[in-house]
C-alpha cells in the first residue's frame, strides 16, 4: 500500500514541480519585459500625460482583445459600487503613470524604477493607520532599513551625486517619483476592499477610465508627429500593460506568495541593466548598496505580509 501510494503521489508532485517552473518562467519573462518600459517612455519623448493617454488607450485595446479571444468578456462587467471604487482607481492609477514617466527624464530610468518600488512601506503604514491591519515586529524592524537603503539609492547622498542634484531637476524628479508611489500604494489598498474582482478586470478598467480621463491631452500638448513614435507608444499599451499583465498574472496564479515576493524585484533590476547597457547609466557603489538593502527589506515586508500581489505592476 505504502509503494502504490508513493506512485500515485509522484505524477501530482511532477505536475505541480512543472506548473511552478512555468510560473516561474512566466513572470521572469513578464519582469524582463517591464523592465524596458523606461526605455520606451524615453524614446517616444512624448508630454508624460500624453504618454500615459496612449498607454491607457492601446492597453484597454489590448486586454479587450485578449478577454474577447479567450472567452473572458463577460469577466469584464462591473456595475455599482464596484465600478464606482474602479473609476477611482484607475484616476489614482493615471496619476501614478503621469509622476513616474515625468520622473524618469529627470533622474534616470533606473533610479526612478527603484525608487518606486519603495510602495510596499506605504501600503504597510496606510494599512495599519486606516484599514487597521496588523503589523509584525519583523514588519516595523525591516520598515526603517528599507527607507536607509531608498536614501542611499536616490544617489542625494553620494558624492559624485550631489554637484549633479544642484544643477538640474533630478531631486523634483524623486520627489515626483515618491508621489507616484503614494498613489500606486492607495490603488493597492483601494484593491484590497475589492477582492472579488479578477486582476485583469481591474487593468481593463483602469484604462478606459484613464483613456477617458485624458483624451484631452494630445490636442493640448500634441500629436506624435513621427511614426517612430507612435510605435513606442502602442508598444507601452499593447507590451507593457497587455502582454505583460497577462504574463505576470499567469505566473502568480502559479506561485507561491514568497516566491511572487522574491520575482516582484525582477522589474527593478531588469531596469537598471537595461539603463546601463542602453544609455550607460551607471549607479554608484553607495547606491547599489541602497538598492540591496531597500530590495531585501521590502522584500520581508511582502513576503511576512501574506499578500505579495499587487494591485498592478508599472
Amino acid at each position: 500500500m505504502q509503494n502504490k501510494s508513493a506512485l500515485t503521489a509522484t505524477p501530482s508532485s511532477t505536475a505541480r514541480a512543472a506548473a511552478e517552473q512555468r510560473g516561474l518562467g512566466l513572470m521572469v519573462v513578464g519582469g524582463l519585459l517591464l523592465g524596458t518600459l523606461g526605455v520606451f517612455v524615453q524614446e517616444a519623448a512624448q508630454h508624460p500625460l500624453v504618454t500615459v493617454w496612449f498607454r491607457c488607450a492601446f492597453g484597454a485595446l489590448a486586454l479587450f482583445l485578449w478577454c474577447a479571444a479567450t472567452g473572458n468578456l463577460k469577466g469584464l462587467h462591473l456595475q455599482g459600487r464596484r465600478l464606482g471604487v474602479v473609476c477611482v482607481m484607475g484616476c489614482l492609477m493615471v496619476l501614478n503613470w503621469a509622476l513616474f514617466f515625468a520622473a524618469i527624464p529627470r533622474t534616470s530610468m533606473a533610479v526612478a524604477t527603484v525608487v518606486f518600488h519603495i510602495q510596499p512601506i506605504w501600503v504597510i503604514v496606510f494599512g495599519a493607520l486606516f484599514l487597521r491591519e496588523r503589523v509584525s515586529r519583523g514588519q516595523w524592524m525591516a520598515t526603517p532599513v528599507a527607507l536607509c537603503g531608498l536614501a542611499l539609492t536616490t544617489g542625494l547622498l553620494d558624492e559624485l551625486a550631489i554637484s549633479h542634484a544642484a544643477h538640474s531637476d533630478h531631486a523634483l524628479g524623486l520627489l515626483l517619483c515618491l508621489g507616484g508611489s503614494l498613489s500606486y500604494a492607495a490603488v493597492t489598498l483601494l484593491a484590497k476592499t475589492q477582492q472579488g474582482i479578477v486582476p485583469l478586470t481591474l487593468a481593463f478598467w483602469q484604462c478606459v477610465v484613464g483613456s477617458l480621463v485624458l483624451v484631452w491631452a494630445p490636442w493640448v500638448f500634441g500629436w506624435p508627429q513621427q511614426p517612430g513614435t507612435w510605435a513606442w507608444l502602442a508598444g507601452l499599451g499593447v507590451l507593457h500593460t497587455g502582454l505583460a499583465y497577462v504574463l505576470l498574472f499567469a505566473g502568480m496564479a502559479r506561485l507561491t506568495l514568497g516566491t511572487i515576493a522574491v520575482l516582484q524585484f525582477v522589474y527593478p533590476l531588469a531596469a537598471v541593466l537595461f539603463d546601463w547597457g542602453l544609455y550607460g547609466t551607471r549607479l554608484s557603489p553607495t547606491q547599489f548598496a541602497g538598492m540591496a538593502l531597500m530590495g531585501a527589506s521590502v522584500w520581508t515586508i511582502v513576503k511576512t505580509r501574506g499578500a505579495a500581489q499587487p494591485a498592478l505592476d508599472d
